[in-house]
């Protein structure tokens, strides 16, 4: 099929079924730390429904040197949404040829972006994992927590335990039940985020919380905490462990609206290079520019903004499959 093409969100979570997501972000952080990239500042616009909650879109555009394509995720979220039986985000990925600037796909973009973020995490547990991870922390059951069930448990093989929380306790249960029957591990509901967090090797949390409350006596030594909700945790943790790690400085550092880009505002953080508790970009690690972990006591935030060159090198690599596969609907122009 030639020409310009959509991809639904079932054809694009057949087409990621060919990828190691894992791979694919690991490579295009590894060319954003040579600077093999554009990210340009991504648009946001926040807006009141109806019935007064708080919806946003964002957009967001990067250039991936080497893939010959660039590409833009725009998508929009209301957290009251699932309420309804509505997915709380949905959107579309445009992909365009380079040489051109003429759009060659369509597809939908909350598939690569939950599988992005997933893979994000798995690959910081890969860098900086400390003590052998037995028991994984989950915050949040919506769409993001399922990524992480579906994609991190088979990459981490001393995995034993899984302890998941949610404010809406029937949503972990509902999750917990779906996925009981096809992992290894122990999956259980925590009655709340502390029980969930104490003694976890590995935290992940994926709420929509605007207000902090992960503190920092809940984090286990040598504890990995991959703040994806990137509000969850409250200051003392920036400021009291060991090590923060972030995907891009600017990137996070500009945005107001989250807590790593507010303490950066008031002072209170500085970026990887200077004294203070960032430590280094995800991307120096892969090339070995920053070290890693150092000691196993360590305990490290990691906090992944999510950007716009990952989500278009996994939508390259989906388009691609696509093709293979004879998947998606040709689009006049």
């Amino acid at each position: 099929m030639s020409g310009l093409i959509y991809l639904s969100g079932r054809e694009v979570a057949v087409a990621c079924a060919d990828l190691d997501p894992v791979a694919v972000v690991a490579d295009a952080l590894a060319h954003h730390a040579a600077g093999d990239c554009e990210l340009p500042e991504e648009a946001y616009l926040a807006w009141q429904t109806h019935r007064g909650e708080p919806a946003r879109l964002l957009a967001m555009p990067g250039l991936l040197d080497g893939e010959g394509v660039v590409g833009v995720k725009v998508l929009a979220s209301n957290p009251g949404n699932p309420a309804r039986g509505l997915a709380r985000a949905a959107g579309l990925t445009v992909l365009f040829e380079r040489a051109s600037a003429r759009p060659v796909c369509v597809m939908e973009a909350a598939t690569i972006s939950a599988l992005r973020t997933a893979a994000v995490s798995a690959l910081a547990a890969r860098l900086l994992a400390g003590p052998p991870i037995e028991r994984m922390a989950l915050i949040g059951a919506g769409a993001l927590a399922s990524a992480h069930l579906d994609l991190l448990p088979p990459l981490l093989p001393g995995l034993a335990e899984i302890r998941l929380h949610d404010v809406a306790p029937g949503r972990a249960q509902a999750l917990a039940m779906s996925f009981e029957r096809g992992l290894r591990q122990r999956l259980r509901v925590a009655p709340s985020a502390e029980r969930a967090i104490r003694g976890a090797e590995l935290v992940i949390t994926t709420t929509t919380a605007t207000e902090a409350y992960v503190a920092l006596d809940w984090l286990a030594p040598g504890a990995l905490v991959v703040n994806v909700s990137l509000d969850d945790v409250l200051p003392e943790v920036v400021l009291g462990v060991d090590r923060v790690v972030v995907d891009d400085w600017d990137v996070v550092k500009g945005d107001r609206r989250r807590l790593l880009g507010r303490m950066a505002r008031d002072g209170l953080v500085t970026g990887p290079g200077a004294a203070g508790p960032v430590h280094a970009q995800l991307g120096d690690l892969l090339v070995g520019r920053r070290p890693g972990r150092e000691g196993d006591r360590e305990r490290i935030l990691v906090n992944p903004f999510g950007l716009a060159i990952e989500d278009v090198a996994l939508a390259v690599r989906v388009h691609a499959a696509a093709r293979r596969l004879g998947l998606g609907v040709g689009l006049e122009r």
